[in-house]
């Protein structure tokens, strides 16, 4: 009997990884990780770089947020310079964001994680997919999505000048403001956003909600984490995506911390292990316990079911009452990890919410959407909500602006040690006596992919096998030497 099940590759989730589940002499779960092999060091290749240029060398940290990245890069900016943007400015990136979370929480959901939920854990693997979800629920729902996702694109792209990878955040602002065309398709395109938001969370409800296995799997002890929860909120404690104070509330949902983002270090450390590239951040209050849950560990929960533990309240209306009914069914706080799905879905009726708020504000249309950097940059720290949770960017520079300093912590890093402890716990219950099926596996990745982890953010990671081969020939022509990745030299 074999004492290592390895699933490598992990699959629907960003970037790369493998599970290991270490077995005993009974064939029960003694260890299990999420291990993640590759590292990118966008860290290190920065430092030397004008700082300037950090918003659109980090949207390409990853090709799934990039506009987390994006803003979190100019907040940090604005900070560094000591510039505030004018209002627009903060409504036109506002909008841009809000879009951004509303696809993206749609991409996972019908994409990532929900084909688990609409087909269940035992489905076929070739099933569980986008067209799999599709050809359970009906071509017209496959139309929604994909019309719902072009359109949030496409109101990005006129904001930005591209829905990917963007480009048009400043330091003290963006560069360029909304003419009436942009504001008025924004008004008319808003309710339709609104709308597909509430037709998801309803249709989660209606469906997902009343399925046995997924009730079970909801309730189960080995998806339920007792952890304190991290979220940016606003004066008045309402759950916020671009801008805030960080709120932490401990697992019985009692606030136990509350900070500005430039004094994250003075709350937040990091712990290192030697078999991953990913760092496990911990409360400074509590310390490093290692991978465990409970009252006094030192681990934190971010992303969707976290904010909304943290958060007072929604920041809308149609979202809040959504919020209400989740914690009615679950308690609030709420621990069940899978619930990071619903939670996901009521932060996507925010989003699109806001976006018809911001929409018929006559603001936007202000053409003052920048203030010019006067101020001398020392350091800077900006923080926004991704949609996997908090992310902050940290940069230092000499007296011309050149990078001393970069430091990136993303969500899926603050959620790394949860994952551990999560997978941990799935494995323990679905593999006894050494015996393990696809079903079994499936369960397993499940316990992580409710985080819709991103490891190529996490560790900075380029691909981690680029396929390279060098061949070495003479004047004449001759090969000399071949050298294949890993420089190990081939005649």
């Amino acid at each position: 009997m074999s004492r290592r099940i390895t699933i490598d590759p992990v699959t629907r989730l960003e970037g790369h990884g493998k599970v290991e589940v270490f077995l005993d002499e009974r064939g029960e779960v003694e260890r299990a990780f999420l291990q993640v092999p590759e590292l990118r060091g966008f860290e290190r290749f920065c430092l030397g770089r004008p700082a300037v240029e950090m918003p659109q060398v980090t949207a390409h940290v990853c090709g799934v947020c990039p506009a987390a990245h994006h803003l979190a890069s100019a907040r940090a900016l604005d900070a560094l310079y000591r510039v505030e943007p004018p209002p627009a400015a903060h409504r036109i990136r506002e909008l841009y964001y809000n879009l951004f979370l509303l696809e993206d929480h749609a991409l996972h959901f019908y994409y990532l994680g929900g084909p688990d939920l609409v087909l269940g854990s035992g489905a076929p693997a070739a099933q569980r997919s986008f067209s799999g979800v599709v050809e359970r629920l009906g071509s017209d729902l496959g139309r929604r999505v994909i019309e719902a996702r072009k359109l949030a694109r496409g109101l990005m792209a006129g904001i930005a000048g591209r829905a990917g990878h963007p480009a048009f955040a400043l330091p003290g602002g963006v560069s360029r403001a909304l003419d009436r065309e942009q504001a008025e398709r924004l008004r008319e395109a808003a309710p339709r956003l609104v709308d597909f938001a509430a037709f998801t969370a309803q249709a989660f409800a209606d469906g997902t909600l009343r399925s046995p296995e997924y009730l079970a799997l909801l309730e189960a002890e080995p998806f339920r984490l007792r952890h304190h929860s991290m979220g940016l909120v606003d004066e008045a404690g309402r759950l916020s995506f671009y801008r805030g104070t960080v709120r932490v509330v401990d697992p019985a949902g009692r606030e136990s911390l509350r900070f500005e983002a430039d004094r994250y270090l003075d709350h937040i450390a990091e712990h290192v292990e030697p078999w991953t590239y990913v760092k496990f951040p911990f409360l400074r209050s509590r310390g490093w316990r290692g991978f465990e849950e409970g009252d006094e560990s030192g681990l934190y929960r971010v992303g969707p079911l976290a904010r909304l533990n943290a958060a007072e309240r929604m920041a809308t209306p149609r979202a809040q009452a959504e919020a209400e009914r989740l914690f009615a069914a679950l308690s609030r706080p709420a621990h069940q990890t899978l619930a990071f799905h619903w939670a996901r879905l009521v932060e996507a009726l925010q989003a699109a919410e806001e976006v018809e708020r911001i929409a018929s504000d006559p603001e936007i249309l202000d053409p003052e959407v920048r203030r010019l950097p006067e101020g001398k940059p020392v350091r800077g720290v900006g923080i926004v909500e991704a949609p996997r949770g908090t992310l902050l960017h940290h940069y230092e520079t000499d007296e011309r602006g050149l990078l001393t300093l970069v430091n990136l912590v993303v969500a899926s890093q603050h959620n790394a040690g949860p994952v551990q402890l999560s997978i941990r716990k799935a494995a323990s219950e679905v593999i006894h006596g050494g015996k393990v099926d696809e079903q079994a596996l499936n369960v397993i990745e499940m316990a992580f992919r409710a985080y819709d982890p991103c490891n190529a953010c996490a560790s900075h990671a380029l691909p981690g096998e680029l396929p390279l081969e060098v061949t070495v020939r003479e004047p004449t022509g001759e090969v000399r030497q071949v050298l294949a990745r890993g420089l190990e030299p081939r005649r």
